[in-house]
């Protein structure tokens, strides 16, 4: 029995390391008939429902596998990883993390509780207190080059570009297929004022983010085009008058002729009103990316108020605030 057990569990894994939430679910519920009180088949269970968009469940499997094993770090940060994002208990999540470091023994290990700590104090709004949190990074090396990237990430994120820079660097040239490492490569190159080889950087992330497969809850084109009809018609009154008539448009992602031209290749939505004749009503229109909302819900349930909150942010900043129609430019 305990052979298989480990050959589901090792199954489980497999799949859901390749983006295969289904098949590693079945493969932990098999594993959770022959030994319902594993923790290890807890976290994966939990594992397997954070990839299907299902947080709430995955958090229930996490808790149950500290449960059966206190000591468990790998379900204790997983289990603050869905606090952060998509569930937003901040709070939470860094309580989990606190409890973690506990028992984090490696240098790898407490640079994986701080910098979840870190992303939960900046999602918190609280970067004083998230520059202190980096300052308790242990001393490199550390072993991996996703550390590379995620320390620079952080430093990007709290204004710090001089000690962003050299990580990010690094972090493409030490994983060229990271979509994430060339998408802020692209960022810290634009401040810098390297217009040129910002748009290199953030092509690339745009190329490499189109090889991945959808998220597995992720709806269908016109199911998702359903949720961007509700979405305008749910957004308010004051708001909803300039776009009534809007043309609107769902793509992937944004085509590579506007991140050439400045449009943040990540952008969930872009509002345009091009030129018109003279005495004819404005032209409105909305470009939807599918991909890059799911990328920002990180859940099924969370599509609908991401995108309205895109949607009212860009409505706002176009015809109340006076930005330009395209406000996710770049410098």
């Amino acid at each position: 029995m305990e052979d298989q057990l480990t050959a589901h569990l090792d199954r489980g894994w497999d799949l859901a390391q390749k983006g295969d939430a289904p098949g590693a679910t079945m493969c932990a519920k098999r594993a959770l008939e022959i030994d319902p009180q594993s923790p290890e088949v807890h976290n994966l269970m939990g594992f397997a429902a954070a990839l299907e968009g299902n947080p709430d469940e995955a958090l229930d499997h996490y808790r149950q596998a500290i449960a059966l094993d206190e000591t468990y770090f790998e379900a204790m940060l997983n289990a603050a990883e869905v606090m952060i994002a998509p569930l937003s208990d901040f709070d939470g999540a860094i309580a989990q993390i606190e409890d973690a470091l506990d028992y984090a023994e490696t240098n790898e290990e407490i640079a994986d509780c701080i910098l979840l700590k870190v992303d939960a104090l900046m999602a918190k709004t609280d970067y004083e207190e998230a520059k202190q949190a980096m300052k308790m990074l242990p001393d490199g090396p550390l072993n991996g080059p996703s550390y590379l990237f995620l320390i620079g990430r952080a430093w990007y994120e709290l204004g710090q570009l001089d000690k962003a820079a050299p990580l990010i660097e690094q972090a493409t040239k030490a994983d060229p297929t990271s979509a994430d490492a060339h998408y802020y490569l692209g960022l810290v190159r634009d401040e810098q004022g390297d217009s040129r080889a910002a748009v290199e950087a953030l092509l690339r992330s745009r190329a490499l983010d189109l090889t991945r497969a959808p998220a597995p809850w992720a709806p269908s084109p016109d199911d998702f085009a359903g949720v961007v009809k509700e979405a305008m018609e749910k957004l308010d009154l004051v708001l909803s008058r300039y776009v009534r008539e809007a043309e609107v448009y769902v793509v992937d992602v944004p085509g590579a002729e506007l991140v050439v031209d400045g449009v943040d290749p990540r952008a969930m939505l872009v509002l345009d009103t091009p030129p018109v004749q003279d005495g004819s009503p404005t032209r409105v229109r909305i470009f939807v990316y599918q991909r890059n909302v799911e990328r920002a819900s990180g859940s099924l349930d969370a599509l609908g108020a991401e995108l309205a909150g895109a949607l009212e942010r860009e409505v706002t900043a176009v015809f109340l605030e006076g930005q330009k129609p395209d406000t996710h430019q770049l410098n």
